[in-house]
């Protein structure tokens, strides 16, 4: 290590990984677009909030407690350009107010006026 090492650090700061509760906020605000599959998700928050980071672990824990909840559906679809069919998910119907209130969290959080 050297002393400009030390300056880079600062200059370009470490990605933020995501925890599962941000998870659940940024995976419905994405999936208030449209429907998405987990390695979509994950190259969409790289894509457009270059400073976060998700792992899959996390991601998928954040998919099943949304199942569960009833938050969130899924469904298998073959996908242009992809080998195998992907696992899809979507909104509930029943569960798109909550959603946007958690989207909206979400969006507070990246915005910084968290």
């Amino acid at each position: 290590m050297r002393i400009d090492d030390v300056y880079k650090f600062f200059q370009e700061p470490r990605p933020i990984y995501l925890n599962k509760e941000l998870t659940v906020c940024y995976v419905l605000s994405m999936l208030l677009r449209g429907d998405s599959y987990g390695t979509e998700l994950i190259q969409k928050l790289e894509a457009e909030y270059p400073n976060y980071r998700l792992s899959d672990t996390v991601l998928y824990s954040a998919l099943k407690f949304l199942e569960d909840e009833g938050a969130i559906e899924g469904y298998w679809k073959k996908v242009e350009g992809r080998g195998r069919p992907r696992r899809m998910y979507l909104v509930s119907a029943k569960w798109h107010s909550e959603a946007k209130k958690l989207a909206h969290l979400w969006q507070k959080y990246a915005d910084g006026q968290m």
